[in-house]
């Protein structure tokens, strides 16, 4: 898993997927397979702190619970229960792929997408109008109908046009490219999620009507600049850490004050790198693989639509961002143990993180199929049936010919392809 050099960085993938028993580990689940190994310069950092945590739990509920919270003890009761599973989680929970800037970092994040699946959960059991009213006591500017934005009135080709398209969401299309790179690690995978989106924004106009757009606003502004930009910069990044020399040395044996903060500072950077190879025709496996991590990527995409749409909620709201960045959070590790779980022969089981995402997107699509099932219902335009039923087929046929036609009759093409 360790990329310390450069012909580390070039190695095969199961080569950069080796642990290198360090000096000090610690034990990780799974016997280390998803996690680097852990060399701590602060050996009371890394030890578990279970007892220490139970006092200052219990001493927050005898600070707190004594105190008189009027009306707002109901509220004060949700935030304590919740902070009490997420301290809980946090200290039990089992560590995930990344070790920085502390494992209990990654902990909490878990604990976050747990808790984030059970209000899911809890809301899928729901009826459209108790969500919104829920959302509308949290704050009174959601679950008020919004009327919805249209971006293909003026689509003539103009300078004005197209400046006049330009607006605080073309920034946040950069950014969620960035963050995007930073998971998937790969150019190729990039563009064809970022192609792929738009073409999904063309089949499901008719149902979300921002959906509709210009076709310089699909191709050229989003596509070409705003999702160009946002990924290059995210795989330089990625190519930066790629590339870097991993020697990591504790705090107490470097000398002088410049070095120790230095070194403070490396703490929150990646303590190795594993490049993304994707393998998408290397076996039949990979290829549904990677499939299934587009579909999901993609769903989570539409979700962040379709739940604003059914929910009425502000588009500029601070709940997308924090969902934005919840989602974040949880596809770094998530990616990370879904492509060691395709690329690594001794990893049995799909990861936490992995599995968790699994889990939230699926019922994220399931809230929006209940809360607005006859918009779902609606049917799709002729053309829209007839682009995909040709995906599908191409999607179909493709790994018949890959992985059963050209192996059984072109031997020695699969052997150089290989």
């Amino acid at each position: 898993m360790d990329s310390p050099t450069r012909s580390d960085f070039e190695a095969p993938v199961e080569q950069q997927l080796q642990v290198q028993e360090p000096r000090k580990t610690m034990k990780s689940w799974d016997s280390g397979h998803f996690a680097d190994p852990v060399d701590p310069s602060i050996d009371f950092l890394y030890k578990p702190h279970t007892i220490s945590g139970l006092v200052l739990m219990v001493g927050c509920f005898i600070y707190y619970a004594f105190r008189d919270h009027g009306d707002d003890s109901p509220k004060v009761g949700a935030i304590a229960t919740l902070c009490t599973f997420l301290f809980f989680a946090t200290i039990t929970m089992r560590d995930g792929p990344f070790i920085r800037p502390h494992p209990v970092v990654w902990r909490f994040v878990l604990a976050l997408g747990f808790a984030y699946q059970l209000l899911l959960t809890y809301m899928l059991f729901q009826d459209v109008s108790f969500a919104r009213n829920l959302l509308n006591k949290l704050d009174p500017t959601i679950g008020i109908p919004i009327p919805e934005k249209s971006y293909a009135e003026n689509c003539d080709f103009t300078a004005e046009n197209i400046m006049n398209g330009i607006d605080e969401f073309v920034i946040a299309h950069s950014v969620g490219w960035f963050a995007k790179a930073l998971i998937l690690r790969d150019y190729w995978f990039c563009w064809i999620l970022s192609i792929m989106f738009e073409v999904c924004e063309y089949s499901l106009q008719h149902q979300l009507p921002n959906f509709a757009e210009c076709w310089w606003d699909h191709w050229i502004l989003d596509v070409l600049i705003c999702n160009w930009l946002g990924t290059v910069i995210g795989m330089k990044t990625c190519e930066y850490f790629a590339m870097r020399h991993y020697s990591w040395r504790g705090i107490r044996h470097i000398k002088g004050y410049r070095g120790k903060v230095k070194r403070a500072v490396q703490q929150f950077t990646p303590h190795s790198w594993v490049r993304f190879e994707w393998g998408t025709t290397r076996s039949f496996g990979n290829y549904v693989g990677v499939l299934a991590l587009l579909f999901f990527v993609l769903l989570a995409e539409l979700n962040a639509f379709y739940l604003k749409f059914i929910l009425w909620i502000p588009p500029s709201h601070p709940i997308n961002i924090l969902r934005l960045l919840l989602v974040f959070l949880c596809a770094l590790p998530a990616v990370r143990e879904a492509y060691q779980y395709m690329n690594d022969d001794r990893v049995k089981r799909i990861g936490m993180h992995a599995w968790l995402a699994i889990a939230a997107i699926s019922t994220e699509v399931l809230i929006c199929i209940k809360y607005d099932p006859d918009l779902f219902l609606m049917p799709f335009p002729p053309h829209v049936v007839r682009f995909w039923a040709v995906f599908a087929a191409a999607v179909v046929l493709y790994p018949i010919w890959q992985f059963v036609i050209v192996p059984r009759w072109w031997p020695a093409e699969k052997v150089k392809s290989e």
